[in-house]
């Protein structure tokens, strides 16, 4: 990093079972899990890590296995590894044990597609990450074929059919969420506006919010003003919805240009932050008044034009890789906007950024892992271990000592020991 100074069913569908062990219930998940984007809470704060008392000079490779194209970041839950990708015309979901690599069971159903030409570089697969809850995966894939699969076995529970009309650059990269008994997609349509929460267990929809087309990036949930709101940057619109019933609560546009409205925006007490870069970093803090919500602005920092990479919270700093000067990383106040620092240019394209305790580690886009102790005054390297050798877009799932890297067709086990 070198951090610096200052300032319904498709048909085909197909089961294989390599083993018949019992998997995770989902019930009480240890502190380590995986289960969905940017880690349990959507944030990319790694729980339960604890950095070695002394730093190795490279990790330790378990295992390699083919993993298939597509960005979706592997799913860590107990001994069990989980992989959404393609293999040839089929989206495939893939149970590994996590200390062999080993396929316990794999189930796939055909999903042909062909990238538009503007980003055919990055592949058919999957660009959506599943999520893991109650024994079940959920996922969502190119063309917006929506699945859920019991976790133990790979059987497929139910499933919605997708549509042609489908994102223009990346296809469907919105990472769904579930809360409660309902999981949320950005499904797309014939109009590609349709927000969807669907029934956990069998699949029926129970509403649909049609205000905005999908964006690239993923949503959180929040307890905001009193109320669960699903918070997500839309083509052209950041939007809160009541999670339960579908109801928009409140928006405010946020246009931005080609992929910048990839971002997850990120939540700071009651603030919610969000950037591209086509415009300023942005903070607001929507407040209710009596029967209606207003969204105010909290601050604009127009120095740091973000892109594709998320950012964030290490103690009272919002830390992240601005598209300015061939890639910076900087940090923030996220109660003022301020900057705080800024590293050298020409640092990264692109990175996949998680933070435990005052570390951040940073995959980049070239395959180095770059971890850094930050501070509100600078940033020191720990150390940059070289993990692949082909891009790195997908988010890697830091789990104890072990370090799951998913690169454009390989998925590799590393560890600290």
């Amino acid at each position: 990093m070198a951090f610096m100074h200052s300032v319904g069913r498709v048909a085909g569908a197909v089961v294989v079972l390599a083993v018949g062990a019992t998997g995770p219930s989902g019930a009480q998940r240890p502190a380590n899990d995986w289960t969905q984007w940017r880690g349990p809470n959507r944030d990319g704060a790694i729980a339960g890590f604890t950095a070695p008392a002394s730093w190795p000079e490279r990790l330790t490779q378990r295992w390699t296995i083919d993993a298939g194209l597509g960005y979706a970041t592997p799913l860590v839950v107990g001994d069990r590894v989980y992989l959404f990708s393609r293999l040839g015309e089929n989206e495939t979901m893939r149970a590994l044990d996590a200390a062999s690599g080993k396929v316990l069971w794999r189930t796939g159903y055909p999903a042909p597609f062909t990238m538009n030409s503007a980003a055919a570089r990055h592949g058919p697969g999957p660009k959506s990450t599943p999520v893991f809850a109650n024994g079940r995966l959920y996922s969502i894939g190119m063309t917006g074929i929506v699945t859920a699969f019991d976790a133990a076995s790979g059987k497929q529970v139910w499933q919605r059919p997708g549509s042609a009309n489908v994102p223009m650059y990346t296809s469907h990269a919105f990472s769904p969420v579930v809360e409660g008994n309902l999981v949320v997609f950005h499904v797309g349509g014939h109009d590609m506006g349709a927000l969807t929460a669907f029934d956990v267990n069998t699949g029926d929809a129970r509403w649909s919010w049609t205000g905005d087309g999908p964006g690239y990036g993923s949503p959180i949930v929040a307890t905001i003003g009193g109320t669960r709101q699903l918070v997500a940057i839309t083509q052209g619109k950041l939007v809160g919805i009541d999670v339960s019933t579908g109801a928009p609560l409140w928006e405010r546009p946020f246009v931005s240009s080609n992929f910048t409205n990839s971002i997850t925006p990120v939540l700071y007490g009651q603030t919610i932050i969000a950037w591209g870069h086509s415009g300023p970093m942005t903070a607001v803090r929507p407040v209710r008044q009596n029967t209606r919500w207003v969204v105010e602005t909290a601050w604009e920092n127009p120095d740091l034009p973000g892109r594709m990479s998320n950012g964030v919270i290490v103690g009272d700093m919002l830390v992240g890789l601005t598209s300015r000067n061939m890639g910076q990383y900087f940090a923030l106040d996220p109660t003022t906007g301020k900057t705080l620092w800024t590293s050298d240019p020409r640092q990264a394209a692109q990175a996949a950024m998680q933070t435990a305790g005052d570390l951040v580690f940073s995959l980049e886009e070239d395959g180095e892992l770059v971890i850094s102790r930050v501070t509100r005054t600078a940033s020191s390297p720990v150390r940059r271990y070289k993990l692949a050798d082909t891009e790195t877009w997908t988010q890697p799932v830091i789990s104890g000592n072990r370090v799951f890297v998913k690169d454009v067709s390989s998925l590799a086990l590393w560890t600290l020991n």
